[in-house]
This record gives structure tokens, sequence and C-alpha cells, in this order.
């Protein structure tokens, strides 16, 4: 130890399997937040009664705006954590907190992209909100899935958890669009 610090833990995974468990906490993070955030402001649209192409203005500004800003907090977030164990003269748990930022960056955008589909495509505009659900829906499903399969958790469970808290934020954001949406006029 020429450096008078431990050696790093820090281990670069090899395989398909060993990559996605490294990065499942920024894959799952992205990409719920990215789902839901995006919904959020599809059901807030939706709940307020405003035009279709104010949920693609406010929908894409957020998905680039709100995926870039985690990936930033939680690149920040590691090399933080990791100056504190370094000040504390721990070794070295991650390495490469980049990549990290990248991998949760990609599942926001992808995931996030989710609700905003129906709005892109040729969807009639009175099916576009259903649309946009059932997608949502279908994709917390899906992460709740793949997360199950590399954690060996239920997957019932997993999609339980995913699905139940991905619909009770876009509930609250539907009626938050509604409710301000009805005080509007007094403003």
């Amino acid at each position: 130890m020429p450096s008078g610090r431990p050696p790093s833990l820090h281990e670069r995974p090899v395989g398909v399997a060993a990559t996605a468990r490294h990065y499942l906490r920024d894959l799952v993070y992205g990409s719920i937040d990215g789902v839901i955030t995006t919904f959020a402001v599809v059901a807030g649209v939706q709940g307020g009664q405003l035009a279709a192409a104010v949920v693609l203005v406010v929908g894409l500004a957020n998905l680039f705006a709100d995926g870039l800003s985690m990936a930033a907090g939680n690149y920040l977030s590691i090399r933080s954590n990791e100056g504190a164990r370094r000040a504390s003269g721990l070794a070295e748990e991650e390495a490469e907190p980049a990549r990290h930022a990248g991998a949760t960056f990609a599942a926001f955008v992808a995931a996030g992209a989710v609700p905003l589909l129906p709005y892109l495509l040729p969807v009639a505009p009175d099916d576009r909100f259903v649309a946009s659900t059932v997608l949502t829906l279908g994709t917390l499903a899906a992460a709740g899935i793949m997360r199950a399969i590399v954690t060996g958790e239920s997957w019932v469970m997993s999609v339980i958890e995913m699905v139940g808290l991905g619909a009770a934020v876009a509930v609250i954001a539907y009626w938050v669009g509604r409710f301000v949406a009805s005080i509007g006029g007094a403003l």
C-alpha cells in the first residue's frame, strides 16, 4: 500500500448478469423515476385539461432535464461517498461514478419516454391518456419483473411494489392538475 490507503473494493463486472447486478440500483432508480415523473407530467396535464402539445413540451423538457439532474446527482453522490470513505481511511467501493451516472440517465430517458409515446404516435386524441396509462403500468410491471430476475426476489411482490407506488404518484399528479386547473380561473 504505497499510498497508505486500503486497497479498492471496486470490481468491474464481467458478463451481462454481473453488469446488471452492479448497475441495478442505478437502472431501477433511473427507470422508475423516469417513467413515474414523466407520467406524472402527463397525468397532471390531463387532469388540468390542457392541450396535448403541453404534454410533449413539458414531458420532453422534464425527460431530459430531470434525467440529467438525476445523473449528476448520482455522480456527485458516489463521489461524495467515496470522499467520505477516503477521509475515514476506508477502501474505495466505486471507482467509476460516471458509468453509474450514465446508467441512471439512460434508464431514465428510456423508461421515461414510454408515457409520451401515445402523444408522439398516431393514436386517437381521446385514447392517448389511456394508452399512456397502460404503457406506464406495463413498464413498471416489466421493471418489477426484471428486478426480481436479477435479485431472485418474488416477482409478484416486486411488480406490486413497482406498480403500486407508480400508480399512487400518478393519481396524486392527476388530482393536483385537476385542482390547480379548477382554481386557475379564480387567479
